[in-house]
């Protein structure tokens, strides 16, 4: 069913591409990927719905990407950070990602509009926690500044940059030059001391904004990446979907369930399909978390 469901969502996905998000319609959607309207609301209640699928799992697979070049790495080090966003930005301009939100921008549907501020808002939250970890803490009071100002140049750039270039080929100059840009606001207000936004702001905009402990993060993902790895084929499906669940509940959401996720780990463990000692530390992991957060 999960592979069907993803069936649906690529082919919504290449009409979404060749004809624009407006123009497609479900029956579109139906006759391309060859199933029946039942089973297109089995799946999906709407149209909406399935964009916002199709985004959701463009966004996770980027995440993943983006913390396999953090892994084992200097979170200090920019070029990290630069490689993460020429990533993002070719994974953006591959799935056409900017015209289609674009689109969807000047519609009406206001799910959407929610569901792409909200999308903006995380990546600004996500390139302010780089920046602290690239420039330091000393340097926290100007970061969000300099992050609101590097994800606007960035986008605009690579706007007029992509009229100019089909391919993916300019994406790195047009980085490295935004990245430089940043790195130099960010040592200019520092001595200035110009402040615009406080990290309130952000809070304020993205009230379920926590910042993660980058080191716990990394564990976790480090953990469910591995013992995904070693997986036998046997039951495979149903740990992996146990696995992205029990990832999901803590880095996406604000207040992991502690009982869902309990509930997950007893099932990968009754499964006898894990490697033990993978999922005893994942099984920490989770306990480390509960245990902290209860003091």
């Amino acid at each position: 069913m999960k592979d069907r469901k993803q069936h649906v969502i690529k082919m919504a996905h290449q009409l979404f591409i060749e004809k624009g998000y407006q123009a497609t319609s479900i029956q579109d959607i139906l006759d391309h990927s060859g199933i029946s309207k039942g089973t297109f609301y089995n799946y999906f209640s709407s149209k909406t719905e399935l964009f916002i699928a199709l985004c959701k799992s463009i966004f996770k697979q980027l995440e993943q990407y983006r913390n396999d070049l953090l892994t084992g790495q200097d979170p200090s080090n920019i070029e990290i950070f630069v490689k993460q966003i020429e990533l993002q930005m070719k994974i953006n301009r591959t799935n056409k990602l900017i015209s289609l939100f674009e689109e969807v921008i000047f519609s009406n549907d206001a799910e959407l509009k929610q569901f792409m501020k909200q999308g903006n808002l995380m990546m600004l939250r996500w390139v302010y926690t780089r920046f602290i970890d690239i420039f330091g803490e000393d340097k926290k009071p100007y970061l969000l500044d300099a992050a609101i100002m590097f994800t606007g140049i960035l986008k605009s750039s690579l706007r007029y940059d992509s009229i100019a270039h089909d391919s993916t080929g300019s994406i790195p100059q047009v980085v490295r030059y935004c990245v430089d840009r940043a790195a130099a606001m960010v040592e200019e207000v520092s001595q200035t001391g110009d402040v615009l936004f406080q990290i309130e702001t952000l809070e304020k905009l993205l009230p379920d904004c926590r910042i993660e402990d980058k080191s716990y993060q990394q564990a976790l993902y480090q953990t469910v990446s591995e013992i995904k790895s070693a997986l036998p084929d046997k039951e495979k499906e149903k740990s992996l979907e146990l696995l992205d669940f029990v990832q999901d509940e803590f880095l996406q959401t604000q207040t992991p369930r502690k009982f869902l996720i309990e509930s997950a780990l007893r099932s990968l463990k009754a499964a006898e399909v894990c490697n033990k000692q993978k999922l005893q530390k994942l099984e920490q992991l989770a306990a480390d978390y509960f245990r902290q957060i209860e003091l």
